[in-house]
């Protein structure tokens, strides 16, 4: 049975907490690279890996905010001036990702977005409950509690027998439960302790929860400073910047 690697690229939140890169995740199996989310500081930590930038096949956001795909534009930018690319990029993620992204890179880069890129875009749009395949790998989107008017997405991957689920940026929901039944690994946010909001998780809530996920493995990011300041008193766990695990 072929095994799925997972690199964690960025573990931290969006205020980049105790020096954490920004939200990425990549994903190498069954024949594909996908890149989970891609914080600004994504192709930074991608480098930090060694990982070549153009073994990327698909990127997969989960939301609209810029600690998770305002990294986009460097990466069109590698691939013109930097590792020259010639297939398609898929970018997949929640309805109005494509005009999104777009206003991003015009915002960043006005001149380069007015050029058309050597290599196409391909933006797949992922509504929730509507499973599809990006890049090879089979992707189940739902929606999650975290933004009001646009959609935020938790996904449910599937690579060839092995399952993982994300939760992208969320409060609590008891579909996190349901979802994890059967996977090999959780990639969780966990972005206060203390703290108590409902678009986001805390660490009391997860620890009080955690065993009735159905998973091989609970892996806990997104970390912010509450959470990090208290090694001690954590005892899930918890990612960090550059960790690499095979499932």
């Amino acid at each position: 049975m072929e095994e799925v690697a997972v690199t964690f690229l960025g573990a931290g939140d969006a205020f980049c907490s105790l020096g954490r890169n920004q939200a990425a995740y990549l994903v190498q199996g069954g024949g594909t690279t996908a890149l989970l989310d891609c914080g600004a500081t994504s192709l930074a930590a991608l480098k930090r890996a060694g990982i070549p930038s153009d073994a990327i096949d698909a990127i997969l956001i989960s939301h609209l905010h810029g600690d998770h795909f305002a990294g986009l534009p460097f990466f069109f930018l590698e691939y013109v001036y930097q590792e020259p690319r010639r297939r398609p990029l898929r970018i997949a993620g929640p309805p109005g990702i494509e005009a999104r992204v777009r206003d991003l890179f015009r915002a960043m880069y006005r001149d380069a977005a007015a050029q058309p890129l050597p290599y196409p875009l391909e933006f797949v749009e992922m509504p929730p409950e509507a499973p599809l395949e990006v890049g090879g790998v089979r992707v189940e989107p739902f929606r999650v509690p975290h933004t009001e008017d646009d959609i935020s997405l938790g996904l449910r991957l599937q690579l060839g027998a092995r399952a993982l689920l994300y939760s992208g940026d969320t409060g609590w929901t008891e579909d996190l439960v349901r979802r994890s039944e059967g996977t090999d690994l959780f990639i969780c946010e966990c972005s206060f302790y203390e703290s108590r909001f409902p678009f986001h998780l805390d660490y009391p809530r997860l620890a009080e929860n955690h065993e009735r996920f159905n998973t091989r493995r609970l892996i806990l990011t997104h970390l912010g400073r509450e959470v990090l300041a208290r090694p001690g008193e954590v005892e899930l766990e918890l990612a960090r910047d550059g960790l690499r695990i095979e499932i």
